[in-house]
């Protein structure tokens, strides 16, 4: 069935805005400006003050959520459910999580370039698939296992492609790109944790996702704004990238957006496209598909990358386009894109059938084990 030019305009938006958001960060990143008390010019690294940034978009989500729901009870028949009986404090463990790692991320995103920054991120399928089956029951079927050994060869391709790179890149030393890459693979293990947490704890209440997306922005902005107070004092070494050495010196960043307002218009882009984006990514699930929005999650990458190239930020390297290939197979079999396919083939009907016997079985299995499904074999 063809799209709507609803459904087209969605897709366009939650491509767009998600590259967007990802290259307006590393636009930051590349900018040189004066900072206080007639310090010398020097690169805008204040990764935390780009997260808070980042979760005042996501925090933006909360109102658009209102302002749909108002619209929505003017109707004869209301759709939207605002879910008055959940606590609202289920969410401050996972915006908790999601402050740690998207810190942790903008500071790698100083060291290595956007395309492997966002390539990365796919390790988030490795931990989200072991810590699903350690903590929820899950049961992987084989191609979601295959898919996870295939990511980690992406993964390490990709890695690779990087090592490779640093001799040819002139702003990101060796150890800089490794530390980066390490840091955005350790940081995919605490979003997995939080997805876990979500839907242990905060899923069951059937919050809406706008309404989720925006609490947890609402803890995550409040926090770490208070958290920049004692980053002001705490010194950290040549780790920093401020002149007074310390871990993120708010001041230091107003300043220089004082002297290259430019800077103020990366930042912009960056916070208003996470709060497009993740309004565009639910309604993309709720209007065509979560295939769909898997999809063009994918291909933000590839645009990131082709626009990378295009302004020069980074060389072109044949063995990070195979990484990304890897990866990208990886991706499309742990979340069954494969079956479709599969389904065309006489020959693997049979094989199909099993792998959806076991997908089923232990989605049962899981919902038993949450209690959510009651059998007439219980006494």
């Amino acid at each position: 069935m063809a799209w709507t030019r609803y459904q087209l305009f969605l897709a366009f938006l939650m491509l767009t805005t998600g590259s967007i958001n990802t290259l307006s960060a590393k636009w930051a990143d590349l900018f040189s400006a004066r900072g206080c008390h007639n310090d010398p010019e020097h690169r805008f690294s204040h990764p935390f003050v780009q997260a808070v940034g980042m979760f005042l978009g996501e925090f933006s989500c909360l109102a658009v959520f209102y302002i749909l729901l108002c619209h929505d009870r003017r109707r004869p028949e209301p759709q939207m459910n605002a879910a008055h009986s959940f606590n609202p404090l289920l969410f401050f463990p996972p915006a908790m999580c999601d402050m740690t790692a998207t810190s942790i991320m903008y500071v790698a995103l100083n060291m290595t370039s956007a395309s492997s920054f966002q390539m990365l991120r796919g390790a988030v399928i490795v931990f989200t698939g072991l810590l699903s089956v350690a903590f929820l029951g899950r049961r992987l079927v084989v191609s979601q296992w295959i898919g996870i050994f295939i990511t980690i060869l992406g993964l390490v391709i990709v890695g690779m492609a990087d090592f490779f790179s640093s001799h040819k890149d002139d702003t990101h030393k060796l150890s800089d790109i490794i530390t980066g890459d390490l840091l955005i693979i350790m940081a995919q293990i605490i979003v997995a944790v939080q997805m876990v947490l979500e839907e242990k704890f905060v899923y069951t209440h059937n919050v809406h996702p706008l309404q989720a997306v925006g609490t947890e922005g609402f803890f995550g902005f409040f926090v770490l704004s208070l958290l920049l107070i004692p980053m002001y004092f705490i010194h950290v070494g040549n780790f920093s990238g401020s002149p007074r050495l310390v871990l993120e010196d708010a001041l230091d960043a107003f300043c220089q957006i004082g002297h290259q307002p430019l800077i103020l218009l990366a930042l912009l882009g960056n916070t208003v496209s996470i709060a497009f984006f993740n309004f565009a990514g639910i309604s993309v699930t709720k209007e065509i598909s979560a295939t769909t929005r898997m999809v063009l999650d994918s291909l933000r990458t590839l645009v990131i990358w082709v626009v990378s190239l295009e302004l020069g930020w980074e060389q072109f390297l044949g063995l990070q386009v195979l990484g990304f290939i890897v990866l990208l197979l990886g991706t499309a079999l742990y979340n069954g894109l494969h079956r479709p396919l599969l389904a065309r083939m006489p020959f693997c009907s049979g094989l199909l059938s099993v792998e959806e016997e076991q997908s089923s079985g232990a989605e049962r299995e899981r919902l038993l084990n949450d209690g959510r499904v009651q059998t007439g074999d219980e006494s």
